[in-house]
């Protein structure tokens, strides 16, 4: 069945090694058919295995043990199937700020930055982070920030020494989120995984960080609204089109406009996106696990390295 074999992908894929109770109450879900089949009742793009499990969280579901699980899902299912439908997978993780310094820290400033799948644009804000990178420590330069995002690193890693000036910061999102405000970030505190409570007192600080000074963000889709926000950015800035794992969920025809549209803007282009998920990237790969879940760092269709999916490694391939 090919909604199981979704769910048993996402636990040897995704939540292996990041979280054991989703990795094996995604396992226990492929082998339970009444389950299975509630969930074929939602349309397909909301059958992720995140998505489905976050919104259970949502309505009291967190690590109950698997039966208790399957009776709560059954009993509250129409709840459930609502805040699956209403919602997305908008992940907002910070610590992929990480992976993406390394490549921003060496553009010449101002930088202005725009974020396409922006969510609450936590990922505007890299300079206002602290990164450590193995044994390198960097700060912004009024001191140490509370949010501290630790990057293991291979390879030739141009590791910064100094945070980007940021004077513009802008996204695209098809249902933006307000950090300030309690529903959504409930929403994406749903979506970071049990056992990961660095990740979320991590989302915590970032929301208080991004609702001190909030980003431009416009609701819409990328293709349709990408341009007007690079031509809006300050005209002595560079400018910065980036995203992270978002173009994986529009069809192929959809990326290939994306594609189209932004080489031919005045802005670079940094991709963290799955490996295949941009075909001009895939021949010049080095070869990787089969079950790594790694999205690929470029710049303007440049492969540099492979990030961890949520920023907290780099292994860097391409020139320093």
């Amino acid at each position: 069945m090919q909604l199981a074999q979704r769910f048993r992908d996402f636990a040897h894929r995704e939540a292996r090694g990041n979280s054991p109770l989703y990795h094996q109450r995604a396992l226990d879900i492929a082998e339970d058919p009444a389950v299975l089949a509630l969930i074929t009742e939602l349309p397909t793009d909301k059958q992720q295995p995140n998505l489905v499990l976050a919104a259970a969280r949502v309505h009291g579901e967190v690590s109950l043990s698997y039966p208790e699980f399957r009776d709560h899902l059954i009993e509250h299912w129409a709840a459930i199937a609502a805040t699956a439908l209403a919602r997305r997978t908008q992940t907002n993780e910070a610590g992929r700020a990480a992976t993406l310094l390394p490549v921003l820290a060496r553009l010449p400033g101002p930088l202005s930055l725009i974020e396409v799948g922006a969510s609450a644009g936590l990922c505007l804000y890299p300079d206002r982070y602290s990164y450590r990178y193995d044994g390198s420590a960097l700060d912004p330069s009024d001191g140490r920030s509370p949010v501290v995002l630790p990057c293991a690193t291979t390879g030739p890693v141009p590791i910064p020494t100094r945070l980007p000036r940021v004077v513009h910061r802008a996204g695209i999102d098809l249902n933006p989120l307000d950090p300030s405000d309690a529903d959504d970030r409930e929403w994406l505190a749903a979506l970071v995984w049990p056992g990961q409570d660095e990740r979320a007192a991590r989302l915590r600080a970032a929301c208080a960080i991004a609702a001190a000074e909030p980003p431009h963000l416009v609701p819409g889709d990328l293709n349709e609204r990408v341009a007007e926000l690079v031509h809006a950015a300050p005209p002595d800035s560079t400018v910065v089109v980036f995203h992270s794992a978002v173009l994986n969920y529009l069809p192929a025809q959809a990326r290939a406009e994306f594609r189209t549209t932004v080489r031919d803007l005045p802005c670079h282009w940094v991709s963290q996106e799955g490996p295949g998920v941009l075909p001009g990237l895939v021949d010049r790969l080095p070869a990787r696990g089969p079950d790594t879940a790694r999205l690929v760092l470029a710049i303007d269709e440049v492969p540099l390295a492979f990030a961890g999916p949520h920023g907290q490694s780099l292994d860097w391939f391409g020139q320093a």
